[in-house]
């Protein structure tokens, strides 16, 4: 599996790999690999059409990384969509078993699928989910952030994170709730949105809010793309 050092806006702590072609099923309005599929023709023709397995990729070897570094399984797309058939995600889960030396990071909008291969992880595992706000967004085909958040707590024996990415405003007191419940939370990474949506975000004393009460329970990896905000 071809593994790719951090690059642009992606999470400087991690290597990314991409084993799965085709269109995103959640089709979230803000997307960051919508501005990639614009700008590279290689990106838009693999991000677009039917979701199939890139058997090529698949056998690739794939390079232990430093240990300090995940590698981050199918972030242009999410691996535990309704859409994406069991025998694909079986497949990759495999593929990362058979090189258990690092560490993945399975990451969805669509948590409710872990529990089917709750088994399948590789040892060093960890289940991430994606809650951009505790509130409602149409933009989106993925089940609502506190359906996600609910999904996330019945996960024992495995490190868990949350990706607040791209911010949207939110309910103090309930998103922290949401985010404290799931138990387990390695850490949580912030960021902002970074391709001009025009999303409903909060301001910047709020963010800080946040961060200050998710601090009492978790490690928080800060974006820099968040200093937008403080104007």
């Amino acid at each position: 599996m071809r593994l790719n050092k951090p690059s642009g806006n992606m999470y400087p702590w991690a290597w990314t790999a991409n084993p799965l072609r085709g269109a995103c099923p959640h089709a979230c309005d803000y997307c960051y690999g919508g501005s990639l599929k614009k700008r590279l023709p290689e990106i838009k023709k693999k991000y677009r059409g039917p979701i199939e397995l890139d058997e090529k990729d698949l056998k690739i070897k794939t390079r232990k990384i430093p240990d300090d570094k995940i590698v981050f399984v199918c972030s242009m797309t999410d691996l535990f969509a309704e859409a994406v058939s069991s025998s694909y995600i079986e497949r990759i889960l495999g593929h990362c078993r058979d090189y258990a030396f690092n560490t993945y990071l399975f990451q969805t909008k669509n948590p409710s699928r872990f529990d089917n291969f709750i088994g399948g992880f590789p040892k060093k595992t960890i289940l991430g989910v994606t809650l951009e706000t505790n509130r409602n967004y149409e933009g989106t085909k993925a089940p609502s952030p506190v359906s996600r958040a609910a999904s996330m707590t019945g996960i024992w024996g495995i490190d868990t994170m949350v990706s607040i990415e791209p911010i949207m405003d939110f309910d103090l007191e309930f998103f922290v709730s949401l985010i404290r419940d799931i138990g387990s939370v390695r850490f949580v990474s912030v960021g902002a949105d970074s391709e001009g949506n025009n999303l409903p975000e909060p301001t910047y004393v709020k963010v800080k809010a946040l961060i200050k009460e998710l601090e009492t329970f978790t490690e928080i990896k800060m974006k820099k793309n968040l200093e937008r905000l403080k104007k």
